[in-house]
């Protein structure tokens, strides 16, 4: 079995939050809750980036945030996939035009699936989670 048949089967994701408004944080328990479940998929947040297969990045990325990023990206076991969740972390959203805005997190690290939203619902939540099963299947 490959290294990627592996990961698809549970998926463990690290939740880095960067100046979020807690909004994207909300959906993202809500979507762990029976209503949705996405333990079904074998979806188990962690505490730690050394036992993640999956980075969940949320929020505005300022200075400070964007240097704990790179750190945790380069420490994370690789194969480690990325998701921009939320406008913020995508493009910035309501708080790119602000003086202390370090750029969406593709710009820091390589991010391989988008969860567009603000903040984004538990329904694209999954849809994310499909894309990042197969970016993970195809390892």
């Amino acid at each position: 079995m490959s290294i990627g048949g592996i990961l698809s089967r549970s998926i463990w994701v690290f939740h880095f939050s960067s100046a979020a408004c807690n909004n994207c944080d909300i959906e993202i328990i809500d979507a762990l809750t029976p209503r949705f479940d996405l333990e079904r998929f074998g979806i188990k947040l962690v505490g730690s980036i050394k036992h993640a297969d999956c980075m969940l990045v949320c929020g505005s990325m300022n200075r400070k945030g964007a240097e704990r990023l790179k750190f945790l990206y380069d420490i994370a076991p690789k194969p480690i996939v990325v998701v921009a969740f939320g406008s913020c972390a995508a493009s910035g959203g309501i708080f790119a035009p602000s003086y202390y805005f370090n750029g969406p997190v593709d710009s820091i690290v390589p991010v391989d699936a988008y969860i567009p939203g603000c903040p984004p619902r538990p329904e694209a939540i999954i849809d994310g989670i499909v894309k990042v099963v197969k970016k993970l299947r195809n390892v």
